[in-house]
């Protein structure tokens, strides 16, 4: 089981390595700045656990910028780990499902908690603002199911 628990932490790895391409390929495409909302997460969760965040200023900032993507890794990393472990229980979709299944969860891991502070609300967000997410998400989606699906041959 722990085996295929780290094929599935691999496998989100190489799928987060996706997302992050595309995410920077589309910013260089459309020339769209970055966005904040992982910082805003990092310092919402940082309030709300009453958890500092050390240093003052541009050392604090600096900090609370790497915690931002460090906490988009984590959520790629964690979803293929329960990809791997659904797979150790005897799921094992095509790769097109499994690409749904981690795409869809992708989605609610990053999305969720973030709607949940009241940082985005995805409602109010317009197709475009959809398709920069959810693009990236699915390149995360098929890499981290075709890896899994590698890792198993």
């Amino acid at each position: 089981m722990l085996m295929s628990i780290l094929k599935g932490a691999a496998a989100g790895a190489a799928g987060t390595t996706a997302l992050n391409a595309t995410t920077y390929l589309d910013m260089t495409v459309r020339a769209r700045p970055t966005s904040s909302t992982p910082e805003d997460t990092v310092e919402k969760l940082a309030e709300i656990s009453h958890i500092d965040i050390p240093g003052q200023g541009e050392e604090r900032d600096n900090r609370v910028a790497g915690l931002g993507p460090l906490s988009g890794i984590a959520t790629g990393v964690g979803v293929g780990a329960l990809l791997g472990l659904t797979r150790a229980i005897g799921w094992r979709p095509p790769v097109a499902l499994g690409a749904v299944a981690a795409t869809v969860l992708a989605l609610v891991s990053a999305n969720g908690p973030m709607a949940a502070l009241g940082i985005s609300d995805p409602r109010t967000w317009s197709l475009q603002d959809w398709a920069g997410d959810t693009v990236p998400h699915l390149a995360y989606g098929l890499v981290t199911a075709a890896t899994l699906d590698g890792l198993d041959s």
